[in-house]
């Protein structure tokens, strides 16, 4: 067996590889393995890919949020934008499948121009992001209720609600909305300039401006990447959620959490996309698994905020 010295001693190339391995993996399979012992109905196919299919508006907006993460910053407007575009779909739509379509490429739009406006915002008000997308996110919030009156209004038609309920062979179309969307996001992450660029953006914003890096430029996409996630996220929620006014509560909190349990750092400059998808479906899992224990739903925020805390202590010791 091969062995390499380290300051602490010598460990075996095995046992290297298998600290190379994003943590959230392991946590994942013990997830599922305590959901599967504590109620074996996961065993079968059909509540699996139920589970899959609920946690893939998570996982599309936790990519997203990786985006803005890696780039040092942070996107708290992604669950109101979320319920802004399910309540004024509903009102444009009413029912009416022939706008079905132009319903979604007006999310996408909508999703953008709010990105857009808060990396905006950021990069040339000097405006942390924090507070820049708290402010949208009362913005959405309140134009939101406003033009529904507060409450639901509206109906949306299957059409627009398919990505998020239907199935092609048994196998969730939502599910394939997260395959393309993930490897579409990975490889802009890991394979292009722009992706390296992020990184420059999120190690040293100093630096990259002085290697030449359009800083602004690419906090601005990354924040418009951040509203497309949003955007595609709600109409996968819309397909088992329909209409409501809390349709995206939670989910901006949500989607850091999956971030954070997937290895991205706080303050920027790391993070990959496939293990925050992984962070994603864990967290997702964590939340069927204590209901299944018959904890109550306040516990939610109980676990992300351990997990944010944990997950910024454990980043800054490996760091």
């Amino acid at each position: 067996m091969s062995i390499i010295s380290t300051k602490s001693g010598t460990l075996p190339k095995r046992f290297l590889r298998l600290r190379a391995i994003e943590p959230i993996y392991f946590i994942l399979i013990a997830i599922v393995a305590a959901m599967v012992l504590s109620n074996p109905i996961y065993l079968d196919y059909g509540p699996m890919m139920q589970l899959l299919r609920r946690s893939s508006p998570l996982m599309v907006l936790a990519v997203g949020q990786l985006f803005v993460i890696v780039s040092g910053g942070f996107d708290l407007a992604v669950g109101s934008l979320i319920t802004f575009l399910i309540l004024i779909c509903a009102l444009l739509l009413n029912g009416n499948p022939e706008l079905a379509y132009f319903a979604i490429a007006l999310c996408v739009l909508v999703g953008l121009m709010s990105g857009a406006v808060n990396g905006l915002i950021v990069s040339f008000w000097k405006v942390p992001s924090i507070i820049a997308t708290l402010g949208m996110l009362l913005i959405l919030r309140g134009g939101g209720l406003y033009m529904s009156g507060g409450s639901a209004r509206g109906n949306l038609p299957d059409t627009f609600r398919a990505l998020g309920r239907d199935s092609v062979f048994g196998f969730p179309v939502s599910l394939i909305v997260v395959i393309v969307f993930g490897a579409v996001a990975w490889l802009i992450l890991h394979r292009t300039s722009f992706g390296r660029q992020l990184y420059m953006v999120g190690s040293n914003p100093r630096a990259a401006t002085l290697s030449g890096v359009n800083v602004a430029g690419i906090r601005i996409a990354a924040f418009m990447f951040s509203g497309l996630s949003a955007a595609i996220a709600a109409t996968l929620l819309s397909g088992f959620s329909g209409v409501s006014t809390s349709a995206g509560d939670g989910y901006e909190l949500q989607a850091i959490s999956a971030a954070v349990l997937g290895g991205a750092v706080l303050l920027g400059g790391r993070g990959s996309v496939f293990p925050v998808i992984a962070g994603a479906l864990a967290l997702h899992a964590l939340f069927t698994l204590l209901n299944i224990w018959g904890f109550p739903k306040p516990m939610r925020d109980v676990v992300q905020g351990l997990i944010i805390i944990c997950a910024v202590a454990y980043s800054a010791r490996r760091k």
